[in-house]
């Protein structure tokens, strides 16, 4: 080419290419941009002259997608592998972090478990979290490239679906292996399962002998346990990584996000925080004691502080309960203060609990007790040594975990060692228990959700002044929203834990779904927990009436009740933070009763000269009579326990 050819050509292509700029910034709109961007700069002067036209410009850039999943295996606060799923996006043409969260785990082993199911539970663990890390680097990671993280309905979608798939996935292997299994067997194997018929009769014939004569009624058999799908930890993960992404992006605080994806983009003038549960003792299965009800004595503040104020006050009551359990110390034999409740507290100063020298995994301190007034006298003593009252200036919380009480050869709760009571008899002590001690407002999981008559008596009984809550009584959220029934068994309100295949959209609904029924929600930290503190926004953006962290200690705690206290601040600053409300209790005796009337209160059904063989389901099926009568029965009872409660 001669010397000066290459600009030569430049030159002649120069303008087609001046135009083809021209087009392109004129389809784009970029000179009309430009000017409307420099008129109004000129008027404003920013000091960061380049900042405030990039932030103006930005506002036309493409809304972010999600360009990349990374999956990662790390350990929970109690050292155990849990999932972390970070998401990248596309900002602005550059692929970017934008958060990541770190999962609580599912599963629970009691303190003092026996090293084969402590072995069992570990190798669960890891190979659901490895199980999680293929889904989340691998065909989910696909799946979701390219979707905007503030289509959340979409998002969660997808998740169902491919959870749903791999649901099927996981049963067909299950049927071939058990197709193989059986053509595995001989013929001559079948005699066994004759024999094992032989014992059962053996057994019956002695029970006939030795155990007729008081005759109680069998409790009903434990429910199969909800499988979980090994791997459904990256189902909650992502969908909750997502949501936190999105608000990442948008600049704003994820339980404002969730506050809004709940109402429909119609964010509410103001939000409550919910008030805490905290649990400063735990006197269950894994204490010295023989007392093993009380998993968790819990306190929570009144509703006319603020939680600041509220934990700043329990957290008084905390360092006084350790000078009262501190053997050594001069407060190693509380004193009472108050005659009146004499009896109960000298228990306390004869036998003071023996304390474990450690922190329970929830954060709080592990003691020993022989009877259930003995560390519900310990709080009396905490509190009028700091000049409180229980019931007024603070309100006590247990959870009883009945779950890991029954004996299932006996069909009997072990609430101490050696002591067993019928679920009828637990319902009464429970009557007997609030009676005494008012300033009791909620009992956790005070049976076991097979237990359905026992629920509904006790909710009879105490309902109207004390909060009946379900929590492993209840079934996991994906199948609340599926059936859309909560009152299985009959209770309060649910404790909800954010684990396995439960989505964000699915927390929304359920909540929805408790408010619409005077139903109260519940946020409450599995027990392996992670110092992601997520589950505080959820349970802001949501409206939960209480959120139960565990204790004031141990550092994946601690890190939820400051962000707790920061969003109650940044509320109070915006203006935008609603006073607390008072309890509300159901009065489950007088709603059935209300029923009764109304169903009393229908005109009797015409009937010809023969009686009409439909005319009885017909009403059964508009009036629901059966329920009804089964809830009378309830009412009777519990008026035959406690006659003082109804007149």
């Amino acid at each position: 080419m001669e010397p000066g050819g290459e600009g030569e050509l430049q030159r002649r292509h120069l303008p087609e290419l001046r135009r083809q700029a021209a087009e392109y910034y004129r389809s784009n709109e970029v000179p009309q941009r430009l000017e409307e961007a420099l008129n109004a700069t000129f008027y404003l002067r920013p000091a960061d002259l380049y900042g405030h036209l990039a932030n103006y410009f930005s506002t036309f850039s493409k809304p972010p997608v999600i360009c990349k999943l990374i999956g990662r295996k790390v350990l929970d606060g109690v050292g155990q592998p849990t999932l972390e799923v970070e998401i990248f996006c596309t900002v602005k043409n550059y692929e970017k972090s934008i958060c990541s969260i770190v999962v609580s785990s599912h599963s629970e082993i009691l303190e003092n478990a026996s090293p084969e199911a402590i072995d069992a539970d570990e190798k669960e663990r890891n190979e659901t979290i490895n199980r999680a890390l293929e889904w989340v680097n691998g065909s989910l990671n696909e799946m979701l490239r390219d979707l905007q993280p503030a289509d959340q309905c979409k998002v969660d979608e997808l998740l169902g679906e491919y959870f749903a798939r791999k649901v099927e996935e996981e049963k067909e292997r299950k049927a071939i292996e058990k197709e193989e299994q059986e053509a595995a067997i001989s013929a001559p194997a079948c005699l066994p399962a004759l024999s094992a018929v032989t014992p059962s009769g053996k057994k019956k014939g002695v029970k006939l002998g030795k155990k007729s004569s008081v005759a109680e009624k069998p409790i009903p058999p434990m429910e199969p346990i909800e499988p979980v799908l090994c791997g459904s930890i990256a189902i909650g993960g992502l969908s909750l990584a997502v949501a936190k992404t999105g608000a990442t992006i948008n600049n704003t605080p994820l339980y404002l996000h969730l506050a809004l994806m709940k109402h429909d983009q119609d964010l509410p003038k103001e939000l409550t925080v919910p008030l805490p549960m905290v649990t400063l003792l735990s006197c269950g299965k894994s204490s010295s004691g023989k007392l093993k009800l009380m998993k968790e004595v819990m306190l929570i503040p009144p509703t006319e502080l603020r939680v600041k104020q509220g934990i700043e006050r329990l957290l008084e009551i905390q360092k006084q309960m350790m000078r009262l359990l501190d053997p050594v110390g001069k407060g190693s034999s509380p004193q009472p203060t108050d005659s009146k409740k004499g009896s109960a507290r000298s228990a306390v100063k004869k036998a003071p609990p023996s304390v474990l020298k450690r922190i329970s995994h929830l954060g709080c301190l592990i003691t020993g007790c022989d009877s259930l007034e003995q560390p519900l006298s310990l709080m009396q003593t905490a509190c009028k040594n700091l000049g409180l009252e229980l019931g007024i200036h603070v309100h006590l919380a247990i959870n009883c975990a009945a779950h890991e009480l029954m004996d299932y050869t006996k069909g009997k709760y072990e609430i101490l060692t050696g002591t067993l009571k019928s679920p009828d008899e637990m319902v009464d002590m429970y009557v007997d228990l609030i009676n005494k001690y008012p300033s009791i407002i909620a009992l956790v999981d005070p049976l076991r959700k097979e237990d359905d008559q026992q629920w509904s008596n006790i909710c009879n009984a105490v309902g109207s002044r004390c909060y009946l809550i379900a929590e492993d009584a209840s079934k996991s959220i994906s199948k609340l929203v599926e059936d859309q029934n909560i009152n299985v068994p009959k209770c309060s309100g649910l404790i909800i834990k954010y684990t396995n295949q439960t989505k964000i959209s699915d927390l929304t609904e359920l909540t929805r779904l408790l408010d619409g029924q005077r139903h109260i929600a519940i946020l409450g930290s599995p027990a392996g927990e992670s110092s992601d503190d997520s589950l505080v926004d959820l349970a802001v953006g949501l409206g939960a009436r209480f959120i139960k962290l565990g204790g004031l200690s141990r550092g994946e705690r601690v890190t939820k009740y400051n962000r707790l206290l920061a969003i109650e601040e940044e509320l109070a600053k915006n203006g935008t933070l609603r006073s607390g409300e008072n309890h509300e209790f159901v009065d489950f005796a007088e709603e059935l009763q209300t029923a009764e009337e109304l169903l009393n209160a229908l005109p009797p059904i015409e009937q010809g000269p023969w009686p009409s063989q439909h005319s009885q389901p017909l009403l059964a099926q508009d009036q629901n009579p059966v329920s009804l009568h089964g809830s009378t029965l309830h009412l009777n009872e519990a008026t035959k326990m406690d006659p003082s409660i109804f007149p």
